[in-house]
């Protein structure tokens, strides 16, 4: 696992969202997350929303697995719309607020990211001097994956 060194803490701008949300358990399930990925994106290309220099992809995560029994889990995978998208059917619809978010960038295979979430969270976040905001955390895609490995940005809600 490649962790950047250093977490930035930064406010992210509001976004608006077209989300496909699975409810169940979901860890290691890679094919899980490839057949989600691929039912949001076959409705957003022919849409004209994949890609562009706001575009972004991000998984939101409602509850914590540590708590939250496997069946009732629930995460929502995203992309970033235009305001007044219209969606429908299980394609839904939301908006994430402006907020300041720690930021922290990993380089890991679709095994390592209980890991990379444990180490934000058990190592970084109890000496940072910041504490999690009540806001959704998400992990947030700059690319695709490429070889197995993913470079994905672990956004986390915090005050001071």
């Amino acid at each position: 696992m490649n962790i950047n060194k250093s977490v930035e803490v930064k406010k992210l701008p509001a976004m608006n969202l077209a989300y496909l949300r699975h409810m169940g358990p979901y860890k290691g399930d890679a094919n899980l997350f490839e057949k989600l990925w691929e039912k949001l994106f076959a409705w957003a290309g022919p849409r004209g929303l994949i890609g562009g220099k706001d575009f972004r992809s991000l998984i939101i995560y409602h509850d914590d697995p540590n708590v939250t029994s496997g069946d009732k889990l629930r995460m929502s995978l995203c992309i970033t719309v235009p305001k007044g998208t219209k969606t429908e059917g299980e394609i839904g619809s939301m908006s994430l607020e402006a907020a300041r978010y720690a930021v922290a960038r990993f380089e890991l295979d679709a095994s390592q990211f209980q890991q990379a979430w444990d180490w934000v969270y058990g190592q970084w976040l109890p000496s940072s001097g910041y504490q999690p905001d009540d806001k959704p955390c998400f992990e947030m895609y700059p690319e695709e994956p490429r070889d197995g490995k993913f470079i994905v940005d672990i956004c986390v809600p915090v005050k001071p």
